[in-house]
């Protein structure tokens, strides 16, 4: 990583971590080399097909390997947060509409996925910065043009609802905070109790697909 991505990258989790509750414990999908958990008190999971090879962190296991199939098997209701920053972009959109499923088994009620993805003007800026070396430019290849607005589409009842969506970098990257809807009641039958439908845990996922790294300058 050069300094601007180390920079961008700090400056993406800096967003991130007004949104994590303290002390949660966290799924960071792409985490490069765990910072996110060196600059909040989060513990949990960071996974990463490029894993960077760093010291153990205290409460964090760093797996080195792809979303989802790579993560080891975890109980339902395993994190109040998952973190996927500077991800999204370099994943199919037909495999991200599996990963909403599989996210939302591993979150809590009312747990939290926060996102940054970049406006797609940015892959312009960043061939440029790549050029100049100034960036790494790492998966850059794998850019495809998302389109932001399109998690609300992917991220969506009934097991997601918005929470928020800011822009910053002058625009040029946004964040998204989408939380897992609460579980809707069922109709109770006769002599039976009204129970709970999770549709998280009746409709798993099983989605293929490697993650980015946060290391990426976008």
């Amino acid at each position: 990583m050069t300094w601007l991505d180390r920079y961008l990258q700090k400056w993406r989790i800096r967003k991130a971590r007004h949104e994590l509750p303290p002390g949660a414990r966290v799924l960071d999908i792409g985490t490069h080399d765990g910072t996110l958990f060196r600059l909040t008190s989060a513990r949990g999971v960071g996974i990463d097909p490029e894993l960077a090879a760093v010291d153990s962190i205290p409460g964090v296991t760093l797996v080195k390997g792809s979303f989802p199939e790579d993560l080891p098997e975890l109980p339902d209701e395993s994190f109040d947060a998952v973190a996927a920053l500077a991800v999204v972009e370099h994943v199919p959109e037909s495999e991200l509409l599996a990963w909403a499923e599989t996210i939302a088994r591993l979150l809590v009620p009312d747990g939290r996925l926060i996102i940054t993805v970049p406006s797609p003007a940015v892959d312009t800026i960043l061939h440029v910065l790549m050029r100049l070396k100034l960036v790494a430019g790492m998966e850059a290849h794998q850019h495809h043009g998302f389109q932001p607005s399109h998690l609300d589409q992917i991220f969506t009842a009934p097991l997601w609802q918005r929470a928020k969506h800011r822009v910053f970098q002058l625009g040029l990257n946004h964040l998204y905070v989408f939380e897992r809807a609460p579980a809707p009641a069922t109709a109770a039958g006769p002599g039976t109790a009204a129970g709970v439908l999770d549709p998280a845990r009746q409709h798993p996922g099983t989605p293929h697909g490697a993650a980015a790294s946060d290391r990426d300058a976008t």
